[in-house]
């Protein structure tokens, strides 16, 4: 990622330039998420809205935007210690504005004279009832912040983590790894591509990094590659235009690469979304094989189409029903909780519920048995979430075999996001007869 020369962060480098038209974009953004709005529409409008950004001020707007959401609990905990919690603040800006100057002092280290340009009166974002000398003196003053007195409370108020969503990932992380998961699932993602075609990497690496594009070779993995230090250049390169890469996280890449799908197969990647796993395995199954693609959300399955049309992948098609019924292997890329991919969406981890994890898992084992009821005997299907949660992932796979004894677990992957950077994800391969 590319640094500003500010201190870094505690989970990474700080990201582009903190000017104050970046500062005022991160602001609006801020408010739309307390106000509901999604974090990635947030984002998109308030980059819309911000006029003549540079490069690196749009980058500061969406790490600074996920940073609020990211560190919430932390900079609210900070916000009370000094005698101002968010409930005395009732309006949003407010609320906003004295959060940003918290993160940019507290976890950004930066110094008191540039916090105040980037949010100091006239503006940044109004209404506004709380005025400079109080964030001056605020951000002067020392505090100390009480995490609380057992582990799970100083775990989920150092990585800002609602108390449930703690618990639950306790209650599955390894022993004495709590803490090391929850700062990963705080980091700022990196950029990770996949090369095109199968086993081409190495060649195209050196191509990439003559032309001067800051990547290197993700070791996991024969054909990922990652950006290195923030750049999006390689964006407007020729190798992108030409569909030689595709971006992919690393934890979707070893999913795909779980399904272990052969040169002619039939593959049906249900629950497609927008293809990025249909492109993996129609590269795998090759021209001899074929590629079914569905999703219950024709929006998303659009892009999906694109996608594959503009790569002229003709041995990919959008049956509707899929058929199952030819499947040599389904890939179920589950709608889940997203847990494991906080770093690209930190809103999620404070509108989630309980509740609504147990909702999930119902659908998810209903998805599960609907597939298991088409599939032939002898194929496989391979079950996989971005959820750390062991609700959805072993314990859908669990309740699934207690009442499918035509099936058998093959295989497990569990990829947990402190030790592999991609996020936290979960596969099942599941044989029939």
């Amino acid at each position: 990622m590319a640094a500003s020369s500010e201190s870094p962060t505690s989970t990474g480098e700080i990201v582009g330039i903190a000017s104050r038209k970046a500062a005022t974009a991160v602001l609006k953004a801020h408010v739309a998420v307390i106000k509901g709005s999604p974090m990635r529409r947030a984002i998109s409008e308030a980059l819309a809205e911000g006029g003549n950004l540079g490069g690196k001020e749009r980058r500061f707007i969406a790490f600074g935007a996920r940073e609020l959401s990211r560190h919430l609990r932390r900079l609210n905990l900070a916000a009370s210690a000094r005698g101002y919690p968010m409930s005395k603040l009732h309006l949003p800006e407010d609320q906003a504005i004295f959060r940003y100057a918290l993160w940019r002092r507290e976890i950004c280290h930066a110094g008191i004279e540039k916090i105040m340009t980037e949010v100091a009166l006239p503006g940044p974002i109004r209404p506004r009832g709380i005025p400079d000398q109080l964030i001056r003196t605020e951000l002067e003053r020392e505090v100390t912040l009480d995490f609380g007195e057992t582990p799970l409370d100083q775990a989920a108020n150092k990585h800002s983590f609602p108390t449930w969503l703690a618990e639950r990932i306790a209650a599955i992380a390894p022993e004495g790894e709590l803490d090391a998961i929850l700062e990963a699932l705080n980091r700022e993602p990196t950029l990770t591509l996949r090369v095109r075609p199968n086993g081409t990497r190495d060649a195209l690496l050196k191509e990439l990094i003559a032309r001067g594009l800051p990547v290197e070779a993700c070791a996991e993995l024969p054909d990922a590659i990652r950006v290195s230090d923030g750049s999006r250049a390689i964006f407007d390169s020729r190798w992108m235009k030409e569909g030689r890469l595709q971006v992919m996280d690393l934890g979707s890449q070893l999913l795909a690469a779980f399904c272990q799908a052969k040169p002619g197969q039939t593959i049906v990647d249900y629950c497609a979304g927008a293809g990025g796993k249909t492109l993996v395995l129609a590269d795998a199954v090759t021209t001899t094989g074929r590629v079914f693609a569905w999703d219950h959300s024709e929006k998303r399955l659009k892009e999906a189409r694109a996608r594959v049309g503009e790569l002229k992948l003709r041995h990919v098609s959008f049956p509707s029903p899929p058929r199952i019924d030819l499947a040599d292997l389904v890939l179920i890329d589950a709608p889940c909780s997203g847990t494991g991919t906080l770093g690209r969406e930190p809103d999620q981890k404070w509108k989630l519920t309980a509740k609504q994890i147990d909702e999930l898992t119902v659908t998810q084992l209903g998805i599960l048995r609907d597939v298991a009821k088409k599939l032939k005997p002898g194929s496989t299907i391979v079950y996989g979430t971005c959820s750390v949660l062991r609700d959805e992932n072993e314990g859908v796979v669990e309740r699934f075999l207690a009442t499918a004894p035509d099936f058998r677990l093959d295989e497990q992957l569990r990829v947990w996001p402190h030790r592999l950077e991609g996020g936290g994800f979960f596969g099942a391969r599941l044989i029939k007869g």
